[in-house]
């Protein structure tokens, strides 16, 4: 495929361009910002890609480079990402990911013949509190803090294109992502990791109780090409997908499974100051397996173990 990808700079995108090369695909990449420290750059991969600078918000910017380029699917990874951040600039939070997602439909539908799959990010954030239960894909959307509302806002304009419009849609609801290129220090595991790495006491902001599905950045951008190479059949087009190792962990869970893996008495420093939090969060996987024929590669232990060798051999460095 020749694939554009939004957002290619942040932990997933970078590790998503990865893949495609691996495969031998063509990738143009939408960068905003130039971050050295992002895995896009670090590993040189971005060398190998064709770059378009500009920002989500610029829908001259986005539709210039599907016409240029020619990209037959894209993938639109591109998010303010930080549920914290949304809270203290909701604006910036909803112009990231619901402007930014009109406008790059908006010029995906200018474009409509060069495509056949355009590939949508989302998250399990847009389901809010359903008491409990594991989210099924036919459960409502119902978030309503800024960012998980941002999202559920984004997937209604993803909605309107594709019924409008019948743009090529498909969506990906994940879990908690993490891994290797994760440098977002308020995020739990690589806090804790870096923490733990500095003899420091991991900060909990919660009481430690809140579970969360935490899914391996490999298994998330293997899911994203999963459904970039079917999104032509008719059960997956225009269709919603969640993605998780079906795995859910308490927050004092996943410190405490950071600890034991690197051998070290992890006492956390529980501040239970967080605010618009939902108690449990977990997803069901089920359809993307009956579906799609997909499964998660890696368990959280084994993905835990790459993701403390990055960290390792990151902060070391520095």
């Amino acid at each position: 495929m020749r694939a554009f990808v939004t957002g290619a700079t942040g932990m997933v995108g970078s590790q998503l361009v990865r893949q495609l090369l691996q495969r031998g695909d063509d990738v143009v990449v939408l960068v905003r910002d130039h971050d050295p420290q992002s895995e896009l750059l670090r590993s040189r991969d971005i060398e190998r890609t064709t770059v378009v600078n500009g920002a989500l918000e610029d829908v001259t910017v986005l539709e210039r480079a599907l016409a240029q380029h020619a990209p037959d699917v894209v993938f639109h990874l591109g998010a303010q990402t930080q549920v914290g951040a949304a809270v203290r600039q909701p604006l910036d939070n909803f112009e990231a990911n619901v402007r930014g997602t009109w406008n790059l439909l908006e010029a995906c539908r200018r474009q409509k013949d060069l495509l056949r799959a355009i590939v949508v990010a989302s998250t399990d954030k847009a389901y809010g509190d359903h008491q409990g239960s594991a989210y099924t894909e036919d459960m409502p959307l119902q978030g309503k803090y800024p960012y998980d509302a941002s999202k559920v806002a984004a997937e209604i304009v993803v909605r309107s294109y594709r019924e409008t419009f019948a743009l090529p849609l498909v969506v990906a609801r994940c879990g908690n992502i993490f891994g290797p290129g994760d440098l977002n220090w308020a995020r739990l595991i690589p806090g804790t990791i870096k923490d733990a790495l500095a003899g420091r006491r991991p900060v909990v902001r919660s009481d430690g109780s809140l579970v969360r599905d935490y899914f391996f950045v490999d298994d998330a951008a293997a899911a994203y090409l999963a459904l970039a190479d079917q999104a032509g059949r008719a059960d997956v087009d225009g269709q919603a997908f969640n993605f998780s190792a079906d795995e859910p962990l308490s927050v004092l869970d996943v410190i405490a499974r950071i600890g034991s893996a690197m051998g070290r008495e992890l006492i956390p420093d529980v501040r239970n100051i967080a605010q618009h939090e939902i108690p449990t969060q977990r997803l069901s996987s089920s359809k993307a397996q009956r579906v799609l024929g997909w499964k998660s590669q890696h368990t959280f232990a084994s993905a835990l173990t790459k993701t403390i060798a990055w960290y390792e051999a990151f902060l070391g460095a520095r």
